[in-house]
C-alpha cells in the first residue's frame, strides 16, 4: 500500500476540482496499490462537507462556487427550459479547503482501529489472506460502528463517515474491509460487486470468496460465509455468478461512483457533481471503466445533465456499460439496459425505450425473483405500471397517434417484455405479478388494434430446450426471424443500435426530462433543453412521420418462453381482448416446480447500500 508521496503531499491543501484529479491521476499513475483509504477519506471529506452541512443550513454557504442546484425551480431557470445544454463541466469550479494534516490524522486513526483489533500472528501470518482473517476484519469493522444510527442513509459509504461519525452502509463497510486488509498488506483481497451488493474475493488468484457485510434486516451471521455456485445460482442479487471483480484502480473508481451529491430530496450538491464526472472521466482515459458497467452508466448520467466539451455524448456512455456488460459478464447485468431504456423515455424515443426494457426483462428472465431482489423489481414495477403506461397516454392522441400505436415491433416490444417478467416469476418461491401488473397490460395492449397485434407473429418455445428450429418452418417465419435478428442482435451488439440512437437524438428539437436519484430513495428532478434539429440524411425517420401502412408490412417474431405468456398467445391475438381471462391467466400461480437455491437464501429487503440511481 503507497502512502502519499513528497510530490503528492505538496499539493495540498486542495482546493478546486483540478487540484483534487490531479492528486488522483498522480497517486494512481504511480502506484500499483493506491492508497484506498486515504482516497476515500479526500472525497467523503468533500461530499460530506457540501452535502449534509447544507442540509442543515441550505441557505448558508461559505463557498465561492455555484449555489446548490434546486431542481424544482429548474423549468424557470435559462429561459423556461432548466439546465442548458451548454453548461459544460467546470473543472475550475471551487470546493472547500481539504488539508494534509486533517487527511493523515483520519487515516492513521483508521490504521490504528485495525492493527489494534487484528493480530495477524495469530492466524499464523499467512502470505494470501484466509477466510478466518477476513471475516476477523469484518467483525472489528462491524463492532466499531455506532450501534443506532439509520444504515439507509446517504453520504455513509466512505471512510471518512466511518471515522467522523463511526457510521456506514453496507457497500462502505465491504470498502472498509478491503481497505483494512490492503493496510495490512494482504492485497489479494479485493471488492466484488453484483447490482445491489457486495463481498470480497482473496486467494492468490482471487479464487475465494466471502460474505462481509449485510443485505436486508438481520443478516448479519452472513459474514464470513463463502459465495457458493449454491448461493449464486439463478439469483440476481449475485448476477449468476458475474459480479464486477475489482482491482486496485476499479476500487478507486467504486469509490468515485458511489459518490452521492443529494442535499435533500429535490436538491444536489453541484460541486459534488462536477468533481465526480471529472474523477470519472480521469478514470475512463485511463481504461480503468471498461468492466465497470455502472460506474460507464453513472457517467453517462453526469454527460446527460452537464455535457462536456469534447467528450461522447451520454448515449454512447450507455451503450458502452451494454458493451462492457455482453462483452465481460455473459450479459447477466440489467441496469445497462434499464438506463438507456430510461433516457430514450426522458427524450421521448419511445420507441427505443420499449425496446431496451424488453432487453432488460430479457435479462432478468435468466434469474428466480426472491426478496431480496427488492430494487430490481421497484424498477420493473415503476416501468410496466407508470413509464409504459404514460407513453400509452402520450402516443394516443394529438400528432403521437400514428406513432408506435400502428408498429407491430412496439407491439412485440411489450409482449418481450412480460415475457420476461413472467419467466423471472417461474420457479421462484414468491410470487411477481398480482393484480396491478395484469390491468397496466390489459390497458396497454389494448391500444394497439387487431390488425396491429395481428402483424406479430407469437410462437411458443420449451425455454428448457435448445431444439427449437422447427418451430419457425414457415416462410413468413423465416422471414419474421431474419428481420428480427437485424432489429435486435441476439447477442446484444449494438453497433447498429447504437449509430441510430445517436442519430435519432437530432430530431428532438425541445425535449425535457425528469431524473430521480435515489440513494436512501431521494428523489430529483432535473429537465434541460436539447439542441436545435438537423435533418440528417439517414433512413430514419421522425415516429410522427412514420406511414402506417408501411409499418404493418412488418412481421416481427416474439419467442415466448414463460407458462403464462404462452398460455395468453391466443387472447393476446384475438380481435376482441378478454380483460378478465387475460388477469386471471397473468396472475395464476406459477405451476412451475419451484427450484430452491440452497438454505443460504434469505428472503428479506434490502436497506443496507447506496441505491443506485432512479430515473423516470
Amino acid at each position: 500500500m503507497a502512502k502519499l508521496s513528497s510530490e503528492e503531499r505538496a499539493m495540498f491543501p486542495l482546493t478546486d476540482i483540478k487540484s483534487v484529479v490531479k492528486l488522483f491521476t498522480t497517486h494512481l499513475n504511480k502506484n500499483k496499490e493506491p492508497n484506498l483509504a486515504i482516497l476515500s477519506i479526500i472525497v467523503g471529506h468533500i461530499e460530506n462537507t457540501l452535502t449534509c452541512a447544507r442540509g442543515a443550513a441550505a441557505q448558508e454557504t461559505s463557498l465561492t462556487s455555484s449555489l446548490p442546484v434546486d431542481y424544482d425551480d429548474c423549468a424557470t431557470a435559462g429561459g423556461g427550459g432548466g439546465l442548458q445544454t451548454d453548461r459544460y463541466s467546470d473543472v475550475d469550479c471551487t470546493l472547500p479547503v481539504v488539508e494534509y494534516k486533517s487527511v493523515e490524522a483520519l487515516y492513521h486513526r483508521f490504521l490504528a482501529i485495525i492493527k489494534a483489533h487484528v493480530d495477524v500472528t495469530a492466524f499464523g501470518t499467512p502470505k494470501y489472506a484466509t477466510r478466518e482473517l477476513v471475516k476477523r476484519i469484518s467483525d472489528v469493522v462491524w463492532c466499531t460502528l455506532s450501534s443506532s444510527y439509520y444504515k439507509d442513509r446517504a453520504h455513509l459509504q466512505s471512510i471518512y463517515s466511518y471515522m467522523t461519525g463511526a457510521k456506514l452502509d453496507s457497500s462502505g463497510t465491504t470498502l472498509a474491509v478491503v481497505a483494512a486488509c490492503q493496510a495490512l498488506g494482504y492485497n489479494d483481497v479485493h471488492l466484488a460487486l453484483s447490482e445491489d451488493h457486495t463481498w470480497v474475493v482473496f486467494g492468490e488468484k482471487g479464487q475465494h470468496t466471502v460474505e462481509v457485510t449485510w443485505h436486508g434486516k438481520g443478516n448479519e451471521d452472513k459474514r464470513g460465509i463463502p459465495v457458493t455456485d449454491e448461493v449464486y445460482s439463478k439469483s440476481w442479487l449475485y448476477v449468476n455468478g458475474q459480479p464486477v471483480i475489482c482491482d486496485r484502480y476499479m476500487e478507486v473508481a467504486t469509490i468515485v461512483s458511489n459518490m452521492n451529491p443529494g442535499i435533500s430530496a429535490t436538491t444536489d450538491s453541484e460541486e459534488v457533481m462536477l468533481l465526480q464526472q471529472a474523477l470519472l472521466w480521469s478514470l475512463y482515459d485511463a481504461g480503468h471503466l471498461a468492466k465497470y458497467p455502472m460506474a460507464i452508466d453513472n457517467l453517462g448520467d453526469l454527460e446527460e445533465m452537464m455535457p462536456t466539451k469534447g467528450r461522447q455524448p451520454a448515449t454512447k456512455m450507455y451503450e458502452e456499460a451494454i458493451t462492457s456488460a455482453v462483452r465481460y459478464y455473459d450479459n447477466q447485468h440489467v441496469y445497462p439496459y434499464t438506463y438507456l431504456g430510461g433516457y430514450c423515455y426522458r427524450n421521448k424515443l419511445y420507441k427505443q425505450a420499449l425496446k431496451y426494457w424488453a432487453k432488460a426483462a430479457s435479462v432478468i428472465k435468466n434469474y428466480n425473483y426472491s426478496r431480496d431482489d427488492e430494487e430490481i423489481y421497484k424498477e420493473f414495477l415503476e416501468i410496466a405500471n407508470e413509464l409504459i403506461p404514460h407513453i400509452m397516454r402520450v402516443v394516443s392522441s394529438g400528432i403521437s397517434a400514428r406513432s408506435i400505436l400502428k408498429d407491430p415491433e412496439c407491439f412485440a416490444y411489450l409482449i418481450e417484455f412480460y415475457d420476461g417478467i413472467c419467466e423471472w416469476e417461474e420457479g421462484s418461491a414468491t410470487p411477481v405479478l398480482h393484480i396491478g401488473w395484469a390491468k397496466a397490460l390489459f390497458n396497454t395492449i389494448s391500444k394497439f388494434d387487431a390488425h396491429v397485434r395481428s402483424h406479430v407473429k407469437m410462437i411458443c418455445i420449451d425455454p428448457d430446450s435448445s431444439d427449437n428450429g422447427d418451430l419457425q418452418g414457415s416462410a413468413v417465419e423465416k422471414a419474421a426471424a431474419a428481420e428480427a435478428r437485424t432489429s435486435q442482435d441476439q447477442n446484444g451488439n449494438m453497433a447498429t443500435d447504437c449509430i441510430n440512437l445517436t442519430e435519432e437524438l437530432f430530431f428532438c428539437e425541445h425535449y425535457h426530462h425528469h431524473r430521480i436519484r435515489a440513494n436512501a430513495r431521494q428523489v430529483r428532478k432535473r429537465c434541460y433543453v436539447g439542441g436545435r434539429r438537423k435533418m440528417l440524411m439517414t433512413d430514419h425517420i421522425a415516429a410522427k412521420d412514420i406511414d402506417p401502412s408501411e409499418v404493418l408490412h412488418r412481421w416481427p417474431l416474439v419467442k415466448l418462453a414463460s407458462a403464462k405468456m404462452r398460455g395468453l398467445r391466443d387472447l393476446l391475438l384475438a380481435d376482441k381482448l378478454n380483460s378478465q381471462a387475460i388477469s386471471l391467466q397473468l396472475t395464476a400461480q406459477s405451476q412451475v416446480t419451484t427450484k430452491k437455491r440452497g438454505g443460504n437464501e434469505l428472503e428479506s429487503p434490502h436497506p443496507g447500500r447506496s441505491k443506485r440511481t432512479r430515473r423516470e
